[in-house]
């Protein structure tokens, strides 16, 4: 019994450990030779093992961030909502601490809402300054989807509080901004900053639209985020377009 209580209460020490601890951990109890004991140290060194690869994986990610070190502050710059019939095109402009590894960051679209959800906050709350860009439905048809998004990005940066020395762009150039920038091909999956962008700015876009599903139901917004869903273009048949719908994206439709 008191063997018992003794392996509960170190499962316990390592249920309580930051990743980070773990090595700690391991060289305390690789030589206790009792199996439950041994199969805790298993345990904390697969966890080990998954932490130092997302760690490498992490630092693959701030290549980037490394390179143009030099620059001062670092403005990883990402949208979301090219593609949807309905609602804005959004914009995130993220400027993470030097040498910041946020565990699990990665493309937006590579995590679930869950996650990306908690990460909002952690990004947030360790970054240098944040900013976001909307515009919506109707510049969008005034101007085109590409403009729109230079000009939601624009907007991102001008609501940073610090001025970045260089701008890591998902991609693309942004006319008009005075900021050395650097597009970088599938950025929100090579650059962290980008990541952090996009992640913040899926997760404010996914907001918005379950809040435009309470006001209009029928296209189940918060399903589809304004995709063009099975469900989603059934009611455009139906129903017409309402009042965030593109109208020059749903033209095959209604």
């Amino acid at each position: 019994m008191i063997m018992e209580k003794r392996i509960s209460e170190i499962k316990n020490e390592l249920s309580a450990l930051n990743d980070n601890g773990l090595d700690g951990f391991i060289n305390e109890y690789v030589k206790d030779e009792r199996p439950g004991v041994q199969a805790l140290v298993a345990r904390a060194s697969k966890r080990l093992d998954k932490y130092n690869a997302e760690i490498k994986r992490l630092e693959l990610m701030s290549e980037y961030e490394r390179k143009y070190s030099d620059f001062g502050f670092i403005c990883g710059i990402d949208e979301v909502g090219r593609g949807p019939l309905a609602g804005p095109v959004v914009a995130g402009a993220v400027i993470l601490p030097k040498d910041c590894l946020i565990l699990n960051v990665n493309d937006s679209k590579k995590l679930s809402e869950t996650k990306r959800e908690e990460l909002y906050d952690v990004i947030l709350d360790k970054a240098v300054s944040t900013g976001l860009g909307f515009v919506d439905n109707d510049r969008i048809d005034e101007i085109n989807i590409l403009q729109a998004t230079y000009e939601a990005m624009r907007q991102a940066i001008g609501k940073l509080d610090q001025r970045p020395g260089i701008l890591l762009n998902d991609a693309v150039t942004i006319p008009g901004v005075d900021i050395k920038q650097v597009p970088i091909i599938k950025g929100d999956a090579k650059s962290i900053s980008i990541a952090s962008a996009s992640i913040i700015a899926k997760v404010t876009r996914d907001r918005l639209m379950v809040r435009y599903a309470e006001e209009f139901p029928e296209y189940d917004f918060a399903g589809n985020k304004g995709y063009g869903s099975a469900k989603h273009i059934e009611a455009l048949k139906k129903y017409g377009p309402c009042r965030i719908h593109r109208k020059s994206f749903i033209g095959n439709f209604v």
